[in-house]
């Protein structure tokens, strides 16, 4: 009697990582134990990294191809945010795409500093204006710590807004945001009312960096990050010019704008702030200590 081959053995996580580290780390790749665990999860459809000991009862010549595949797309620099398609940010899964920023921790500085700044108003029916909201990463931490607030995103990239929309609507956000295609620096853009002081808070990560150094940056940012972006001008100011007279237009007496800087803008944001009517109130540092976070509320 003939019988068929014995089933080979499902492998080893191990078996399948450890080369594929090996590759990740030959290529520059400082994290490539970690990227591995987690690209392996990608191939096999699951949010989380794959543990070393774990077996792959799943893996399937397809599966192998497609993680082949992957590993190819982080050696060429290809981070792993965009891989997966989405990015953590303050506990929350962002979908990204080519449009909008991939939102980082040092952006988590801005959320901490609203909230600490909300505290006992936080369930109050605040309204909130996120002025270039890519993923509504800004909007949608506030969102979910605020249960009676509203907001509105505005960014000039259709592809953001309809990334935000879906954003929102995935967390079960989309009853209390709405996101709008527009200019950031357009008074009216976002706001249903004529006049001012309509806003409660309004959040802000504009482009920042001088151009000439954006080529300079981690391939990470600088090949996969949209340029639209990144780019504020030869100084990295222009953005501020032009959006802190529309904050300075749509923030309620008694509210509080927080804006997201570069490393070392901290005077100059303050100045031309200053310059369109805002006055400075407080600045909150990112984790390695340089001030991330300015915040400003209407001059009297």
């Amino acid at each position: 009697m003939n019988l068929p081959p014995a089933a080979p053995h499902p492998p080893e996580a191990r078996t399948i990582l450890v080369p594929a580290q090996t590759r990740l780390h030959d290529a520059g790749i400082d994290s490539a134990a970690l990227d591995a665990r987690l690209l392996l999860g990608v191939a096999l459809g699951r949010d989380d990294a794959v543990l070393p000991h774990e077996t792959l009862v799943d893996w399937t010549s397809e599966r192998r191809q497609e993680f082949a595949a992957i590993i190819e797309r982080r050696m060429a620099g290809e981070p792993v945010s965009r891989i997966r398609g989405w990015r953590e940010f303050w506990s929350l899964r962002l979908g990204l795409s080519p449009e909008t920023l991939d939102p980082r921790p040092d952006s988590e500085t801005v959320v901490a500093a609203a909230l600490a700044w909300v505290g006992e108003r936080r369930y109050e029916t605040l309204r909130l204006l996120d002025l270039g909201t890519g993923s509504g990463a800004l909007l949608l931490a506030c969102l979910s710590e605020l249960p009676q607030a509203s907001g509105v995103g505005i960014d000039i990239s259709a592809g953001a807004v309809r990334t935000a929309t879906a954003n929102a609507t995935h967390l079960g956000l989309g009853g209390r945001a709405s996101f709008v295609e527009g200019d950031f620096a357009d008074p009216d853009s976002g706001n249903p009312h004529s006049g001012r002081n309509r806003f409660d808070l309004i959040l802000c990560n504009p482009p920042y960096i001088p151009q000439a150094e954006i080529d300079g940056l981690a391939s990470e940012v600088a090949r996969f990050d949209p340029r639209l972006a990144l780019d504020g001008g030869e100084a990295g100011l222009d953005s501020w010019r032009r959006l802190l007279p529309r904050i300075a237009h749509g923030l309620a007496l008694g509210g509080r704008a927080f804006v997201e800087i570069g490393a070392g803008q901290q005077s100059q944001v303050t100045d031309l702030a200053i310059a369109a009517g805002l006055q400075p109130a407080d600045d909150a540092a990112d984790m390695a200590g340089i001030v991330r976070c300015l915040s400003f509320i209407v001059a009297r």
